[in-house]
């Protein structure tokens, strides 16, 4: 067997340091003997609705290859590729016996570049004070927004750093990060900085937002903010991604009552657009917006909360292919309703997920976010991983190359110490003691030597 061959290789360096200097492995990782392997799907699909999403596909007594270039090359049982594999050495082999490997977590909608925590206005929100009563006194955006643009870059890049550590840690292995508590071009910019430098440093997937409309700057009304992001802001992206020195993916703008409303953010998206970004924005959060019709209309690839979605809204999601990223955090912090996910997979719209990690939300923990979304949304266990992979990297613009165990994919998975796939979920806030590896493009980025039998 080749894992026998590569541990007798290991023995012999032991005697003869130097030697594995000069070993040419032609695999970089080898996942052996799994008790399940969950594929979520298996024939290129690029999102799963209702049916798809109940019928993922899980292999058992199952065993993966991972290239040197960080793509899936096999997946099979393991006497197949035993014997397939048996000539070829790999740069590691881990015994999977026990274990389960499902792919690494997708989180569709965060914001966690900021400064300064809202730790006090936790208390204010459990005494009954609601989002904008906090946003309207000046706190909430506009108290982060100050101690952002008050930040250095370099201190922005170190908290960011640690917060997708600790995404990683949980089993996250593509997550989006926006701008958006900066409000004015130097601090947004600074932002986005500090969200491209993290891409090119750590090993966790990125996709970049653009979400300068977050909120209204003081000192400027809505059509102010409005003709400085299209005037000034959307174009100075522009001029910086066509000079190769920032790339950004997706614009975003929070529609609702208060904020921006659905004409502004209208020419915001369009603009955003036109300039080459794919459209992933909040909607239909706090009041009713028609900001789904709006979506669907502006073939978004996205929309995020919709918690006040109307049928309408759901038909037309559907009808345009626009995933919903459901966060149940933000209704559960914010004891909002809840987001009708059960209406809009019975209607066939692309249900996602996101942890919305925020100084307002602060959760980034993707199984935390599974578990809520089937007790709380009564999502199915099934409906809930495909949402938190598959449907969340297809939210992003991303699922021809993550979000399921597909040969050519990116070699993006987790190891549970659990027979069953379903402990990830089920295991409320145990995930901590329960992902034993994290592994990206074949790399292992996290090894857990604390796991405990559950």
């Amino acid at each position: 067997r080749s894992s026998d061959l590569n541990r007798c290789w290991r023995t012999l360096c032991c005697f003869f340091p130097g030697c594995s200097s000069t070993m040419s492995y032609e695999y970089k990782l080898l996942l052996e003997n799994a008790d399940q392997i969950v594929l979520v799907c298996r024939n290129g699909e690029k999102y799963l609705t209702k049916e798809g999403m109940n019928n993922l596909v899980v292999v058992k007594n199952a065993s993966v290859v991972i290239g040197k270039d960080g793509c899936i090359k096999a997946i099979g049982p393991d006497d197949v590729i035993r014997n397939q594999f048996s000539k070829e050495s790999f740069e590691k082999i881990i015994d999977c016996s026990g274990k389960c490997v499902l792919p690494g977590l997708v989180d569709a909608h965060t914001h966690s570049v900021w400064s300064g925590d809202r730790v006090h206005e936790f208390s204010m929100k459990l005494a009954g004070a609601t989002y904008m009563d906090i946003h309207q006194a000046g706190g909430g955006i506009h108290f982060t927004v100050e101690s952002t643009q008050n930040a250095s870059e370099e201190e922005l890049f170190t908290s960011f750093q640690q917060r997708l550590l600790r995404m990683i840690r949980t089993g996250t292995t593509l997550v989006e990060c926006k701008s958006g508590y900066g409000l004015n071009l130097e601090t947004e910019l600074k932002m986005l900085r500090v969200i491209e430098r993290a891409q090119r440093e750590l090993d966790i997937g990125i996709s970049s937002t653009y979400c300068g409309a977050h909120s209204v700057p003081k000192g400027k009304n809505v059509v102010e903010a409005v003709d400085d992001i299209v005037n000034n802001h959307i174009p100075k992206l522009k001029q910086l991604a066509l000079a190769g020195e920032l790339q950004v993916d997706n614009i975003d703008v929070f529609c609702e009552k208060g904020v921006f409303d659905l004409n502004s953010t209208r020419r915001i998206l369009q603009s955003g657009k036109d300039a080459g970004l794919q459209i992933n924005f909040h909607g239909d959060e706090l009041t009713p917006m028609n900001a789904a019709e709006l979506g669907a209309e502006l073939q978004a690839q996205s929309i995020s909360h919709l918690e006040e979605i109307s049928d309408e809204g759901i038909e037309a999601m559907a009808i345009a292919k626009c995933s919903a990223v459901l966060l149940p955090t933000t209704a559960y912090i914010l004891r909002l309703k809840q987001p009708r996910a059960r209406d809009m997979l019975e209607a066939g719209v692309i249900v996602s997920l996101g942890s919305d990690f925020n100084p307002n939300a602060y959760c980034c923990s993707m199984p935390i976010v599974m578990h809520l979304a089937c007790v709380n949304m009564k999502m199915s266990m099934m409906e809930a991983l495909a949402a938190a992979t598959i449907n969340a990297a297809y939210a992003l613009g991303k699922s021809d190359s993550q979000g399921s165990l597909e040969v050519g994919k990116q070699g993006n998975v987790i190891i549970i110490n659990a027979p069953r796939w379903e402990h990830l979920i089920y295991q409320f806030g145990g995930h901590q003691e329960l992902i034993q590896y994290v592994v990206i493009k074949g790399k292992i980025v996290y090894e857990n030597e604390r796991v405990l039998c559950y």
